[in-house]
């Protein structure tokens, strides 16, 4: 197996009241809570900016918060994905990118462009939008990830289509969407949402065991064994940076399950 990239392990937000007392010790405050989770995780997936616009000033503080070899992923607008032609969304993308997203410089990761799952696969529109996703902004790079819902998604011709544009397609752990685990960037990008709090590491030990086992393949570029890939066709395996996100079901325990995942992984 090639050398490994580095992987990365976070949660959704960093504000959430439950995980005071559970994740955030007793008196923390609030202002600090940003402060704590960065120097406990290696990544946050930032939902607020899916909803409504933030200030640069924001950023530079989110930044201004964060450890050295930090990451933050952000979700782009609904406004630039939830439409029914993805060909017009120049305007809402120079919106989200222009808002002052440059202000987290070495801490901003990829960026997530998450679709409705009514959303299907229309390839001339899709293609036209992955064409307005630029490389850069202001002088820094941009890495992208595509997060689709809908069963129609599951096409050789769109897994290209990413690859081709070095975009990363989500790996949804999720029973209601489609998992396709394709490697299609220069790193992947996945969100783990079948977690529980009934259980203390979010996910039981075996199940994190496998998650890990198969990060190490994609950390080396490699779609895991026991994953089957739309395109069989890949990639060379090399070096990827690799994120995994504990997301949505079980979000009391998810930095309990990034931490212990974290874990296993060697990263902590």
């Amino acid at each position: 197996m090639a050398q490994a990239g580095y992987i990365r392990a976070g949660i959704g937000g960093f504000t959430f009241e439950p995980w005071r007392g559970a994740f955030y010790p007793e008196g923390l405050k609030q202002a600090d809570e940003l402060a704590y989770a960065s120097r406990h995780l290696t990544s946050i997936e930032i939902n607020s900016t899916y909803y409504s616009s933030q200030k640069p000033e924001t950023f530079a503080k989110w930044k201004a918060a964060t450890p050295e070899g930090f990451v933050f992923s952000l979700k782009a607008s609904r406004f630039c994905t939830n439409r029914k032609i993805l060909a017009q969304s120049a305007d809402s993308i120079s919106k989200f990118l222009n808002q002052g997203i440059v202000e987290l410089g070495d801490r901003l990761g990829p960026i997530l462009w998450q679709f409705m799952p009514t959303k299907k696969f229309e390839p001339a529109d899709f293609e036209a939008f992955l064409d307005l996703l630029p490389k850069t902004q202001e002088g820094l790079k941009l890495r992208h990830v595509v997060e689709v819902r809908n069963p129609s998604f599951v096409d050789v011709a769109f897994v290209r289509m990413c690859r081709n544009r070095n975009v990363a397609i989500c790996v949804s752990e999720n029973d209601r969407y489609p998992m396709i685990p394709d490697v299609t960037a220069d790193f992947v990008y996945a969100r783990l949402l079948k977690g529980s709090d009934a259980i203390e590491t979010g996910y039981a030990p075996a199940d994190l065991d496998l998650w890990a086992e198969r990060f190490a393949a994609y950390a080396a570029g490699e779609v895991p064994h026991d994953l089957t890939p739309v395109d069989r066709t890949g990639l060379p395996p090399e070096p990827h940076d690799a994120f995994v996100f504990f997301i949505h079901e079980g979000k009391v325990r998810a930095p309990a399950a990034a931490m212990a995942f974290m874990q296993r992984c060697g990263e902590a």
